[in-house]
């Protein structure tokens, strides 16, 4: 897939830059496939360790630096040793710290998990300065079309060059997304009852096995009925005050468990965007799933899978250099808003909308588009739409989500 082979095209610079590379992204999202690509490239010499393993977590306790007595091809060689799942080790970090200041000239690092190295991000940490992250996320559209618009052409005009792919193999692959999401497996199989299966047990696997090694929870029902919760929430401003009130909770105890979904990325959260908007919210973020076909609502779904193949682009675009972007939304007091607003350097760049069934601008996003002075796209579930309409001195695409999303750089 797209992101797949271009992480694994530029893995020769990025690890000339930095012999410690991050791959963060959900569990089962194709993590430790794309390691054996990584290895089929042209690493002579590999080591491959994983800490479910309970002989891999034994032979590290014993000799941290087990990797260092493996036999090589060539003395040449400067092997790989790949870490899965190393995040459950109370002490990673640290860990990973000596393992670099020691063995970065000799070998490259390629460390992949699903929770905790989001961490890696806070301020005074022992990994600063020592890696370069990437994040591999569930397929999206853009990925499974394989032909997406040139970066710069997209960000030279964002309503341009939707109509490189083909609408009929575009809608399938849309259709797909919608029924079984696009985590490989239940993708790959594409049966619905299989999906239900998987669904059960991937929220029960994380909620119960990954976040009970890193959090204290002494009742791990109250989780469980946290996230049995948020499906209904997508979309809406998410107000932990009502969720503790219907868990019987305190305030602090919903606020740390909804950080360890984002962690864990069975959730992320996007910020509201308030520069140059009046009376606009400050402190509420809406929440949306990697797994989003558990989502009943069609409106909230469509929404979330939107929301998915944007975090995808702006993370893969940070992750490539491209420039600093952000994903926002729009909402003031008075409840007006547009669902999404793209930033680059804390400048908007571009507005979304969702609105399943319309074919006709939402005024919310009219509205926006001129105060921000921005170009504006309106993605609809409808086939077969693509129009343009005039506000100001920006046009607004109204269009078949599928169509613009599948040329999403």
């Amino acid at each position: 897939m797209k992101d797949r082979n271009l992480y694994k095209t530029i893995w020769d610079d990025v690890s000339a830059d930095k012999s410690l590379i991050l791959l963060a992204g959900p569990r089962q999202s194709g993590k430790t496939t794309f390691a054996r690509k990584i290895l089929a490239k042209g690493f002579p010499d590999s080591v491959y360790f994983n800490w479910d393993l309970p002989t891999d977590k034994s032979r590290l306790i014993s000799d941290p630096a087990f990797f260092d007595k493996e036999p090589r091809s060539r003395i040449s060689s400067k092997p790989l040793v790949i870490f899965d799942e190393l995040h459950k080790f109370r002490d990673w970090k640290n860990y990973l710290k000596g393992v670099y200041d020691r063995f970065s000239e000799e070998y490259h690092f390629l460390v992949m998990g699903s929770g905790r190295l989001e961490y890696s991000r806070k301020a005074g940490d022992s990994l600063a300065g020592r890696f370069l992250k990437f994040h591999l996320f569930p397929f999206t559209l853009a990925e499974l079309a394989e032909n997406r618009r040139p970066f710069q052409r997209f960000k030279e005009n964002p309503l341009d060059g939707c109509d490189d792919n083909s609408p009929a193999s575009t809608s399938s692959l849309f259709q797909s997304l919608w029924e079984f999401g696009g985590f490989p497996e239940p993708f790959s199989k594409g049966r619905k009852a299989f999906w239900r299966t998987w669904s059960n047990a991937y929220g029960q696997q994380i909620v119960r096995d990954d976040i009970r090694t890193v959090a204290d929870i002494r009742n791990l029902d109250h989780l469980e009925t946290l996230f049995a919760l948020l499906p209904s929430r997508v979309g809406s401003m998410l107000s932990m005050n009502n969720l503790a009130g219907d868990l019987q909770v305190a305030f602090d105890s919903v606020k740390n468990w909804l950080l360890l979904f984002d962690a864990f990325y069975l959730t992320f959260r996007l910020s509201p965007w308030t520069a140059k908007i009046t009376r606009s919210l400050v402190k509420e973020r809406k929440l949306y799933l990697f797994n989003f076909p558990v989502i009943e609502d069609e409106g909230a779904r469509f929404e979330n899978l939107v929301a998915v193949e944007l975090l995808r682009a702006v993370e893969v675009w940070n992750d490539l250099g491209l420039g600093f972007f952000s994903l926002h939304f729009l909402r003031d007091k008075e409840k007006r808003g547009v669902d999404f607003l793209l930033a680059e350097n804390h400048i908007p760049f571009l507005v979304v909308e969702t609105k399943a069934g319309g074919d006709t601008p939402a005024d919310s996003l009219m509205a926006y588009q001129k105060l921000l002075n921005v170009p504006a796209v309106q993605l609809t579930r409808l086939e077969g739409v693509k129009r343009y309409f005039k506000n100001g001195t920006h046009p607004v695409l109204v269009i078949t989500a599928h169509r613009w999303l599948a040329s999403l750089p």
